[in-house]
């Protein structure tokens, strides 16, 4: 089985660029954040006709994140609030970036974690917050159930320097700032590990270039796209790439796929 995960800005924007790399690439699942568009006008045919099953969280213009599988999905729910509870979803799922459901008794969990736009902003502090929200929704899910976890999507953290172009200076920098790789690997202390890093252990593997500066053809990237799965998952993971041609499409998304082969 494989999984992929995408971070498309714009799911009408890239929709022949999505649609050519489904054929060439017929993943299993497809994770898709920043689908920036509303349930109703997503266009669901042109993926269906494809083979997938489509299931969908979005919002106009903002967020969004979306499942494509092969096989249906079982099990499936948007948001924390299924699993947590309404107060907490009153504050967090206002912003549509929680979507999972279970193939081949696999539990598939799609993240668009926020950016946090600057430190010390409401954005950054609303990040860190929704990273304690995450742990609590996926130790919830881990005790409900004994089903292996594919946690994926857009995380906008860089976990190490060698996620980064030129690290110099970038504790500073939002998606790489200590509290929010604390954040995360709070997250991670649940029993998740990094699929990529099994197998690709060096720097200089990205999955998202700033438009601006030339970020791509200078390859000043920063790999923030991650794919995070429960130990037996980990064992069975065979390969995990980055295929950075979409990147090189005209008009692509600031991010590539990353996919992981069971």
């Amino acid at each position: 089985m494989q999984v992929a995960t995408w971070n498309v800005n714009s799911i009408r924007t890239r929709l022949t660029h999505i649609t050519n790399w489904l054929q060439s690439n017929p993943v299993d699942v497809l994770c898709l954040q920043e689908t920036k568009v509303i349930d109703e006008d997503f266009p669901k045919s042109n993926f269906e006709e494809l083979g997938y099953h489509v299931y969908i969280y979005g919002q106009k213009a903002y967020n969004g994140v979306a499942i494509f599988s092969r096989t249906p999905l079982n099990d499936i729910s948007m948001g924390f609030t299924p699993i947590l509870g309404g107060t907490i979803g009153e504050k967090f799922d206002v912003q549509k970036r929680v979507i999972t459901g279970v193939v081949n008794k696999t539990r598939i969990i799609n993240l668009y974690v926020p950016n946090g736009s600057e430190i010390g902003s409401e954005k950054y502090e609303f990040k860190l917050l929704w990273l304690e929200v995450l742990k609590d929704y996926l130790k919830t899910l881990r005790d409900q159930t004994s089903q292996e976890f594919c946690v994926c999507g857009d995380f906008n953290i860089a976990l190490e320097d060698k996620d980064i172009y030129d690290p110099k200076g970038k504790e500073n920098h939002i998606m790489s700032t200590p509290a929010e790789r604390q954040a995360l690997q709070n997250v991670l202390s649940i029993g998740l590990k990094d699929a990529f890093r099994k197998f690709i252990t060096e720097e200089g593997h990205f999955s998202w270039w700033d438009y601006r500066s030339a970020g791509f053809i200078r390859n000043r990237g920063w790999r923030i796209d991650h794919l995070y799965l429960t130990p037996k998952l980990y064992e069975k993971a065979i390969s995990c790439k980055i295929d950075i041609s979409p990147r090189k499409l005209e008009k692509p998304s600031d991010h590539t796929p990353v996919i992981v082969e069971f």
